[in-house]
């Protein structure tokens, strides 16, 4: 199914949320901010108001391998936001985006304090790629 208008990728961890968004034909990701956790009503007001000023039409959420409480607390945040924009939201495995992210920043020589919006970028990255048309 196809959103046509960008997207917003988040990273969400316990102190800290990475924010990537892509380009309005969804070709794109680009790492965005990586803004405070507060609480998750704080945390889906904020990320509301910053999707609708890019007129983002789907949300997209990653969801740790580590299972239990980091995939709560992604499932929370996601699930708020999709309340309070009525915008679609997708879970996808985030597995090993930090690292790569972590990997990404030392090649471009980047700072250190924009992993979370990096690791974002790659969850959207890979996202948009599982929805590209094959061949």
């Amino acid at each position: 199914m196809a959103f046509p208008g960008p997207a917003l990728a988040l990273d969400v961890g316990t102190a800290k949320i990475g924010v990537a968004v892509s380009d309005a034909a969804q070709k794109m990701a680009f790492p965005l901010q990586t803004m405070q956790r507060r609480s998750v009503a704080r945390d889906a007001a904020a990320l509301a108001e910053l999707a609708r000023n890019r007129g983002v039409t789907v949300l997209v959420v990653g969801l740790p391998d580590a299972g239990g409480r980091m995939v709560h607390i992604a499932r929370q945040v996601g699930d708020a936001l999709a309340a309070v924009t009525a915008l679609p939201v997708h879970y996808v495995d985030e597995g090993y985006t930090s690292a790569e992210a972590r990997a990404r920043i030392a090649d471009a020589g980047l700072r250190r304090d924009t992993v979370d919006a990096q690791a974002a970028a790659i969850i959207l990255e890979q996202w948009l790629g599982s929805r590209a048309p094959a061949g």
